[in-house]
């Protein structure tokens, strides 16, 4: 079920990793170039950021970088931690694997709160692609697999955006 919001205003996205530095940028940078190319850059607001403070104010990691760039996809993003202020700024806070999820749900205020939370990798269609595993460890395949992972997912994100959310999308209703 999507979140109760009003008409007009942009769908936030906000993707969640370890340090923000590889995973997260990505999805972000994905996930926008996906919208733009739909001409639906306008109907959303869409960031990244990290459950640990490793990388706040650095540049993506490299990889990450050089592996968009490579599929034409730009990234413009600077680490920042997760805080309670993007659980009343985003509509949907999207995790990359299951340690995310926990830590956000510690983030989380109190009560009442818009955004919905859960697994990036549950909207793709390929199953196997639930958790988004971090590829900080490995070499560019794994940066290359991950992006793939990453294309499918926004993909499904989309998909589903488009049912759940089309009266905020086609910028009608109440």
């Amino acid at each position: 079920m999507a979140p109760s919001a009003e008409s007009g205003r942009p769908i936030g996205i906000l993707f969640v990793c370890l340090g923000n530095i590889c995973r997260s940028p990505m999805a972000e940078a994905v996930f926008s170039h996906i919208v733009a190319a739909r001409g639906l850059a306008s109907k959303f607001h869409i960031d990244s950021a990290g459950t640990a403070r490793y990388h706040v104010g650095e540049r993506p990691d490299g990889r990450t970088i050089d592996t968009c760039n490579k599929h034409g996809v730009a990234v413009d993003h600077f680490g920042q931690l997760l805080v309670s202020r993007h659980f009343a700024e985003f509509d949907y806070i999207l995790c990359m694997d299951e340690d995310n999820l926990r830590d956000c749900k510690h983030v989380k205020p109190k009560g009442q709160s818009r955004a919905k939370h859960g697994m990036f990798g549950e909207y793709s269609e390929d199953k196997g692609d639930r958790v988004v595993t971090d590829p900080y460890y490995g070499g560019l395949k794994d940066f290359e697999l991950m992006y793939e992972r990453i294309v499918r997912c926004s993909e499904g994100l989309l998909k589903q955006l488009l049912q759940v959310e089309k009266t905020r999308l086609e910028g009608t209703g109440k």
